[in-house]
């Protein structure tokens, strides 16, 4: 499903009207629309209070309209205009005046001053329509309705935001100054970044998609290079095995990972890349640590490997390496795997010398910090899974400079270096070197524990070496491990269930996606 920037969004609206459906009727069939979602998410409405807060822009336009429908309920709604009404202008102009003509009220407020006045009607309000901004606003709201937002925000009455929550930008998700904090978003054709990035997603609330009649070939001759990760998106990629499937068929996968202290990373990714369906797993890791893994991973196999004095893997490794992945279909490298310099002089000469396709993530990010250049000549297909951290080690940006436009820096950092990103976090990024960028819904607060990403690391890798291509296999991925932890959160609590729990979900949430 498409994810529209507010270039993209002004261009179709513009199209469509050259197509020959007037811009009054996209108005009438969005407010309609978000009246409608209005009465459907908030029981009781009929018989309470609303107020539409709305702007003098087409934003505005579509809560006249909103207004006009819930009168026509029999609904008691009033107005609160957030300008002259001398500066409204066009579509919106025209239902502002229907709003006169059916005599439902309409407050002006064009300063502090009007604002203060019409205080105490406003407390009476039960629900509110938020329709003061919508997709295009990109500075800080200030002044009187500045003021309003925060009032709004005060009284933490139920809230539908119209498109996007006022103060939000709809391409970052950024907060603008103040923003509107919503229960319901109710957005006109396609959805926007700015309602699955965060702090965006924690001002959207839920997210309902209202078909306002843009025609779908319309969006589709534009190409738009966002997408939503969706069930049933991640269906169309997951294969069925043939009756007569074995487990040399099915992939098999070696991992390079572990060091003293993190060999419960090496374990997990493994046992993540078995629980989605690879056939075969080796970890390859330190022989000191070999007693300690093997017992755990019982089903995969384990490559004792050369080591140094600090229990690191070395360069006297490579060889073996080399040796242990004949035969396999993709390398998994970084998982507890430590950063010390003989480590970093082995997963460089590996990276330099495999033929395999690689997901590389943790240590093995940090390994390549000053050494990403060599991605270039990577001919074969990499994904790197790096965390916000580990991206700004990558890129010398700030964490702060990724976390404003996430998407501009996992597509800037994707199409340079030709990879498959995944930018991990609430509403992980995956960007690819083609300029595609998919937004993953799926996940929650609860996954903010130790040893989610070696989980992920392995689930993506299980795909790959499966033979899913890795652009796929990285939505795969991204996708099931935030589901897996949505079943943990609906089945055990919002928060305290751990890596492990993931793990043991992962097969019931591919079933539950094939199955749909």
């Amino acid at each position: 499903m498409y994810i529209l920037t507010a270039d993209e969004m002004r261009r179709i609206d513009r199209e469509t009207i050259d197509f020959g459906i007037p811009g009054r009727i996209l108005m009438e069939n969005a407010g309609r629309g978000a009246a409608q979602a209005l009465i459907e998410r908030f029981p009781g409405a009929g018989a309470g209070k609303i107020g539409v807060l709305a702007g003098r822009g087409n934003n505005g336009g579509d809560g006249f309209v909103i207004a006009r429908h819930l009168s026509q309920r029999g609904i008691d709604v009033s107005v609160y205009l957030l300008s002259e009404a001398s500066a409204v202008k066009g579509e919106a102009l025209a239902n502002l005046e229907l709003l006169y003509r059916l005599e439902i009220p309409v407050i002006e407020i064009s300063d502090r001053k009007s604002f203060d006045s019409n205080q105490i009607s406003m407390r009476h309000r039960d629900i509110w329509v938020d329709a003061i901004f919508g997709t295009g606003l990109k500075s800080d709201i200030k002044g009187y309705i500045r003021d309003v937002i925060l009032f709004i925000n005060i009284m933490r009455k139920p809230v539908l935001a119209v498109d996007i929550p006022s103060g939000i930008d709809s391409d970052t998700g950024q907060v603008c100054g103040e923003a509107v904090r919503s229960n319901v978003t109710a957005t006109f054709g396609y959805a926007k970044a700015g309602h699955y990035l965060y702090p965006g997603a924690a001002y959207s609330g839920k997210v309902e998609i209202v078909d306002i009649g843009i025609p779908k070939y319309i969006a589709d001759r534009i190409s738009p290079k966002q997408h939503l990760l969706r069930n049933e998106t991640v269906r169309s990629y997951l294969r069925p095995r043939s009756g007569d499937a074995h487990k040399g068929g099915t992939g098999h996968l070696f991992i390079i990972a572990g060091s003293p202290g993190k060999t419960g990373a090496a374990a997990m990714t493994a046992m993540a890349a078995m629980r989605a369906g690879a056939g075969l797993v080796t970890v390859g890791l330190p022989k000191s640590l070999n007693p300690a893994v093997e017992p755990i991973i019982l089903e995969a196999m384990t490559c004792p490997l050369p080591e140094n004095s600090e229990g690191f893997l070395s360069e006297d490794s490579f060889d073996a390496i080399m040796h242990n992945l004949t035969g396999k279909k993709c390398v998994a490298i970084g998982p507890g795997l430590g950063t010390d310099s003989s480590t970093k002089k082995l997963i460089l000469e590996v990276l330099r010398s495999s033929s395999l396709p690689v997901v590389i993530d943790a240590d093995g990010l940090n390994l390549l910090v000053g050494e990403t250049s060599l991605l270039k000549k990577i001919k074969v297909p990499v994904i790197l899974t790096p965390h916000p951290g580990e991206m700004s080690r990558l890129t010398g940006n700030t964490v702060e400079l990724i976390q404003k436009d996430r998407i501009s820096c996992a597509r800037d950092f994707a199409r340079e270096f030709k990879v498959n990103l995944v930018l991990k976090g609430a509403g992980t990024v995956i960007a690819h070197p083609d300029g595609n960028v998919f937004i993953n819904p799926s996940g929650n607060p609860g996954m903010a524990s130790g040893g989610m990403g070696d989980i992920l690391t392995g689930i993506i890798a299980g795909f790959v070496a499966q033979g899913y291509p890795a652009d796929e296999a990285a939505r795969i991925g991204v996708y099931l491990h935030g589901k897996a932890g949505d079943r943990l959160a609906e089945s055990m609590g919002p928060f305290g269930f751990i890596a492990s729990d993931i793990l043991n979900a992962i097969p019931a949430q591919i079933g539950a996606l094939m199955n749909l």
